[in-house]
């Protein structure tokens, strides 16, 4: 349950920071959160399901600092990827 809190706080970091790095992209403060989350939460679970050990290491209930970070990272990239597909599509749409 830990991991999944850490994707998705962090997605909803990297969907707030993805959004504001690039107005392009931007949904609002609330639309890159709620993205940055979902993406978050989404890339962060596949990555725990392609890295054994760090399914392994959540399940023990003893994440390392490593995992941690591995989830963070996974989160904020997820978040700010799902942020920038989903600004891309609504400029399309606008267009």
């Amino acid at each position: 349950m830990e991991q999944l809190l850490i994707n998705l706080i962090a997605g909803a970091v990297g969907g707030a920071g993805a959004g504001k790095a690039s107005p392009q992209f931007d949904l609002g403060m609330i639309g890159n959160l709620i993205a940055g989350a979902v993406g978050g939460g989404v890339l962060g679970q596949v990555l725990t399901l392609l890295m054994p050990s760090v399914l392994a290491a959540a399940q023990a209930g003893n994440l390392t600092v490593g995992g941690i970070v591995s989830h963070v990272i996974a989160g904020g990239a997820g978040g700010a990827i799902l942020t920038a597909i989903v600004g891309a599509i609504k400029n399309k749409a606008a267009a």
